[in-house]
C-alpha cells in the first residue's frame, strides 16, 4: 500500500490564506493522479475548544480557500472526542483528496483523534493516496513528542511520524516562548528528529519516498538529527 500513499505536508503555518493557495492546491492535485476526489476536508479540532466565533472564522477561512482552489470544501466539526467516533463523519472522508489539520492546541488533537475510528480512517486514505497536511497544531500532533507549549509539559503526539518532533512557526516562536523552545531541543535522551518550520512555509514528503522538501517563503531548520532533505 505504501507505493500509492499520498503526500504528507507539515506546515509551519498559513492555513487556508492566499499566500499558501498554490501549495495547497499541489497538494490536493496530487492526490487526484492517484484516484482520490477534487474534496478538501477541513478538521478544526486543535481550536473547536475557543468558542464558536472561532469555529465559524475557521470554518469561513477555509471554505474561501476552497472556493479560491475550485474544489469541494468538507467541514468536519471534530470538537470532542465523541466526534471522532462518530461513524458520519468517518464516511465523510471517504476518497478525500486532502486532508488538512488545522492550528491551535496540538495537545488537543492528540486527545481527541488517538486510537479512534476516525484517525484509523484517515491514515487508510492516506496511505491510499490522499494527501494529509498539518499546519502549526496540526504538524504537531502528528510527530511522536508535542513541545509544551500551551501546557507546561510537553506530551505524546499520534505518532504518524514517530521519529520528528515539529516546532512551528519557528522564525517567530523563539520571540514568543524562547526558554520552552530552548528546553525543548536541549532535553536529554531525545533521538529524534527536531524540526523548525518558519511560518508560510511546509516540509513535504511525496509518497513512498523517504526524501523530504521545503515549499514556501521560509525555511526548515533541522535542530536535531539527520532528516533527508532535498535542498
Amino acid at each position: 500500500m505504501a507505493s500509492n500513499r499520498g503526500v504528507i505536508a507539515l506546515v509551519g503555518s498559513g492555513e487556508y490564506l492566499p499566500v499558501m493557495q498554490g501549495f495547497e492546491t499541489g497538494l490536493l492535485h496530487s492526490a487526484l493522479t492517484r484516484g482520490k476526489k477534487n474534496t478538501f476536508v477541513q478538521i478544526p479540532t486543535a481550536s473547536s475548544h475557543e468558542g464558536e466565533d472561532r469555529q465559524k472564522f475557521w470554518k469561513r477561512r477555509g471554505l474561501e480557500q476552497v472556493a479560491r482552489i475550485g474544489c469541494e470544501g468538507i467541514y468536519l466539526p471534530i470538537h470532542e472526542r465523541e466526534d471522532a467516533f462518530n461513524l458520519d463523519f468517518v464516511e465523510m472522508i471517504n476518497g478525500a483528496g486532502l486532508i488538512y489539520f488545522s492550528g491551535g492546541d496540538p495537545h488537543r488533537i492528540t486527545e481527541v483523534f488517538k486510537d479512534s475510528p476516525l484517525w484509523e480512517k484517515i491514515i487508510n486514505e492516506w496511505e491510499s493516496g490522499s494527501s494529509l497536511a498539518g499546519c502549526s497544531a496540526g504538524a504537531m500532533a502528528f510527530g511522536g513528542t508535542i513541545m509544551g507549549i500551551r501546557k507546561s509539559h510537553h506530551s505524546e503526539g499520534l505518532n504518524l511520524l514517530s521519529d520528528i518532533e515539529v516546532i512551528p512557526h519557528y522564525d517567530k516562536i523563539l520571540g514568543w516562548v524562547p526558554d520552552r523552545v530552548a528546553s525543548f531541543i536541549a532535553r536529554a535522551g531525545a533521538d529524534t528528529n527536531l524540526v523548525g518550520i518558519d511560518e508560510n512555509t511546509a516540509l513535504v514528503r511525496e509518497g513512498a519516498e523517504n526524501v523530504w522538501r521545503v515549499t514556501g517563503a521560509g525555511r526548515v531548520h533541522v535542530l536535531r538529527g539527520a532528516l533527508n532533505i532535498n535542498t
